[in-house]
């Protein structure tokens, strides 16, 4: 009985990684772009971007992120940042870059039914006069030719909206090695009807979004707002992902524990956002590490064909996770595959303090709960 057990368990396995296999090879073949696509002589003919930026209670990444959209070369931009009620110095940071044609804006109170953040992106909308509304958060940063490749890859693939998935460029710190597996799940799980998505770095054509979804007051209570937008127009085939690459040069900075913050608001939304795909998606990550615990126990107990079939099979995922790693990270990648069995095991931790917190009704953003308003966790 134990035997056939350990059996059905080890096929589940290797479906598993033959699934994560070809879903990453999926997504390396059809969200890359391999090559600059703009020339300075076509900049003449690019619609204008108006660049807006949700913040509360972010000092300590401000200064950078708009730094480094100041210095775009993208001639027809307009730069918005809204501060949304922060209890820090954020209204003043955003004010000093005024100079250099940073525009603030005030965050109105919350309405009764909004999201936090969504009234945020509603406001930023509201303010926007560009034909392309670039969204980006505080901790993304972009590079100066940046916004040019993004909107010239929309207009190559006639999309009406992209997201980015951002690169880790900086060091082997904490945040790097011991991250959250957030984008690892947005490209397993993407398909067709629930595509991938990063909230980091997304472009949408403005007047869309206000035609076709009012702006954000038909999703005002949807925890990942722009997951129904690209539901919405990967439905028309008009939405396309892109992975992050040096030549593109959309990348993220963020500390561990604000990772920690964001696994744990969205991860069940990312599952399904439903009781019993939360369980079954947590007795995947345990059987996910299963391989592990029998290696241990080969040390201790001795080997048989059990420790050696789980060590191939822990070797297989730590493969696929450095493949992963490989693609999203500058340097470092070989160190946080070895990584794999803590991760895995984070992800776990993470992903029943997600479901538990939306139970409970506890899940919040920014020291403001996201539960009281929502109603929707994912885009249907």
């Amino acid at each position: 009985m134990v035997e056939l057990i350990l059996s059905i368990l080890y096929v589940l396995l290797t479906l598993l990684s033959v699934f994560f296999a070809w879903k990453l090879m999926y997504a390396f073949k059809h969200f890359k772009m391999k090559r600059l696509l703009s020339e300075p002589s076509m900049l003449r003919d690019m619609p204008s971007v108006s660049v807006c930026i949700p913040a509360r209670n972010e000092t300590a990444a401000m200064s950078q992120c708009l730094e480094k959209v100041i210095a775009s070369t993208y001639p027809k931009l307009e730069i918005i940042v809204l501060d949304d009620d922060s209890a820090d110095n954020t209204s003043y940071l955003i004010k000093s870059f005024a100079h250099a044609g940073v525009r603030f804006v005030e965050g109105s109170p919350l309405p009764d039914g909004w999201v936090g953040k969504n009234h945020a992106l509603q406001g930023l909308l509201d303010e926007a006069s560009g034909s392309l509304v670039l969204y980006m958060d505080v901790d993304t940063q972009i590079q100066p030719d940046t916004i040019e490749q993004l909107v010239s890859y929309m207009r190559q693939e006639r999309a009406s909206m992209i997201s980015v998935l951002p690169l880790r460029t900086d060091n082997w710190r904490t945040s790097v090695l011991f991250g959250s597996m957030r984008y690892f799940w947005e490209l397993i799980l993407h398909r067709s009807r629930k595509p991938a998505v990063a909230s980091s770095a997304w472009m949408i054509n403005r007047q869309l979004l206000i035609d076709e979804f009012g702006g954000f007051n038909t999703i005002k209570n949807v925890i990942q707002p722009e997951s129904s937008l690209a539901a919405h127009f990967a439905e028309k085939k008009a939405y396309s992902f892109l992975i992050g690459t040096p030549l593109l040069g959309v990348s993220f900075e963020k500390k561990w524990l604000s990772q920690v913050d964001t696994s744990i608001r969205l991860l069940y939304p990312i599952v399904g956002g439903r009781l019993f795909k939360g369980l079954i998606a947590a007795l995947i990550l345990i059987l996910l590490n299963l391989p592990t615990f029998f290696v241990i126990d080969g040390f201790f107990d001795g080997w048989t064909v059990i420790q050696i079939a789980a060590s191939w099979q822990l070797c297989v995922f730590v493969a696929i996770y450095a493949l992963y790693l490989d693609t999203v990270w500058k340097r470092g990648w070989w160190v946080g595959a070895l990584l794999w069995p803590y991760i895995i095991a984070q992800e776990f931790i993470l992903l029943v303090f997600s479901i538990v917190g939306y139970l409970r009704h506890s899940i919040t953003w920014k020291g403001r709960s996201v539960i009281a308003s929502a109603t929707s966790l994912r885009a249907k």
